[in-house]
């Protein structure tokens, strides 16, 4: 399989075919004429694609990016992305964004760049824009283009750097904004999200230790930060809160067997010290579990 490298926008821009105006930032419109291949792609750079087709399946590591028509999707340095052509669609439409991090040196936006967690989204999802949004974002992009075709003097940097932070904290806003309209959806993954949950409580944690929210984000295809998100945005409370209620409860119920022991209650749990399992109940309940065990 073939692999391309970019860690810079030079390199960027001869893969896609188009000419360097700024040595640090692009924006293209592509419409590629040649098939696409089955290649893995390196990021030493910032991009956001506007999708305009399903052109391709891309993938991070094992888990597929769930896109299409009109989406957007990021990549940060450091991330590889699997690119498959799909039958029937050879070829690929999209507006990108390109920019390297040495942009942001000595900028506000460098400092706040990690408020910007879709960069970290290496999970199935993609941020689906309105018409409404889609005209934002190429309005936005418009002046950044619009300032590249500028020649280059001591403001250009700055007015680059202030049109590409608009552009991501409208990306952000349009994030949040699919939280909520996608809430059957996110219902949905709540629901498989506590079922896992106690399964694994049952009939896992005494193999395989305490359950985590990255183990269940895993599970449901997304990445630990977007999913902790998600289901804080869907019950108003932290997966890691939801999984220390379930534990409680599942710790609650074999305490009341008496033919158990402390520890084996605590190794049934998952917990690998039974000091442990005590520290935790006692932090939830204000009661050792002898205490409770005591009182129930």
């Amino acid at each position: 399989m073939k692999e391309f490298f970019f860690n810079t926008i030079q390199e960027f821009n001869d893969f896609i075919g188009v000419k360097t105006l700024h040595p640090l930032v692009s924006i293209a419109r592509v419409e590629r004429t040649a098939p696409i291949q089955e290649a893995v792609h390196h990021y030493g750079l910032y991009a956001l694609f506007l999708k305009e087709n399903k052109g391709c399946k891309l993938s991070y590591g094992r888990t597929e990016y769930d896109f299409d028509e009109m989406t957007v999707t990021s990549c940060a340095p450091g991330q590889s992305i699997k690119v498959e052509p799909i039958p029937g669609v050879p070829l690929a439409k999209y507006t990108v964004l390109a920019f390297h991090p040495d942009l942001l040196n000595r900028t506000q936006l460098g400092k706040n760049i990690s408020r910007y967690e879709f960069f970290d989204y290496t999970s199935n999802e993609a941020l689906h824009l309105s018409a409404a949004e889609v005209n934002i974002f190429r309005d936005v992009l418009s002046m950044i283009n619009q300032e590249l075709q500028h020649p280059i003097d001591k403001h250009s940097r700055e007015l680059i750097v202030s049109n590409i932070e608009l552009l991501l904290n409208y990306c952000l806003r349009f994030y949040d904004r699919q939280f909520i309209t996608r809430e059957e959806i996110n219902h949905s993954v709540v629901k498989k999200f506590i079922s896992l949950l106690d399964e694994y409580i049952a009939r896992k944690a005494e193999y395989e230790g305490l359950p985590t929210v990255a183990y269940f984000a895993d599970k449901c295809c997304y990445s630990t930060k977007y999913f902790g998100e998600l289901v804080k945005t869907e019950t108003g409370r932290t997966a890691k809160s939801l999984i220390n209620d379930r534990l409680l409860s599942a710790a609650r119920q074999l305490l009341v067997d008496e033919t158990l022991t402390i520890t084996q209650v605590s190794q049934r749990l998952g917990f690998e010290y039974s000091q442990h399992f005590v520290r935790f109940f006692k932090a939830q309940t204000g009661k050792t579990p002898s205490e409770y065990r005591k009182t129930a």
